[in-house]
């Protein structure tokens, strides 16, 4: 599972193709949530700016990991959002199996 909460500085119409985030994972295992043009601060700047947080089970769990992952997120991001790398930060969250409810139970069992 790979829960996506891209939150921006960005009109809604630049950050509303973000949601073809699923293009670049699993689409029938990702759930893609978009908070455009939210008052945000990064490095000390209100210029637009973007904050990407990443959880899933087993696919974030390293730096060797993640380093692809933000590469491929980060060239996303830059092309649709038409913000600088530098103003855009991306966060990983490693989850565990049983920290995930679906089908009235959690993934462990599934």
């Amino acid at each position: 599972t790979w829960p996506l909460r891209l939150q921006s500085r960005t009109p809604a119409e630049r950050s509303g193709r973000a949601a073809a985030l699923t293009e670049l994972v699993p689409p029938q295992r990702v759930t893609v949530t978009v908070r455009p043009g939210l008052p945000m601060v990064l490095a000390g700047s209100a210029e637009p700016c973007a904050q990407l947080l990443v959880s899933s089970v087993g696919v974030v769990g390293s730096a060797e990991q993640n380093r692809g992952h933000s590469a491929r997120f980060f060239d996303f991001l830059t092309a649709e959002l038409g913000l600088s790398a530098e103003r855009i930060l991306i966060r990983f969250y490693p989850l565990e199996p049983w920290q995930i409810g679906k089908n009235r139970t959690v993934m462990t069992f599934l």
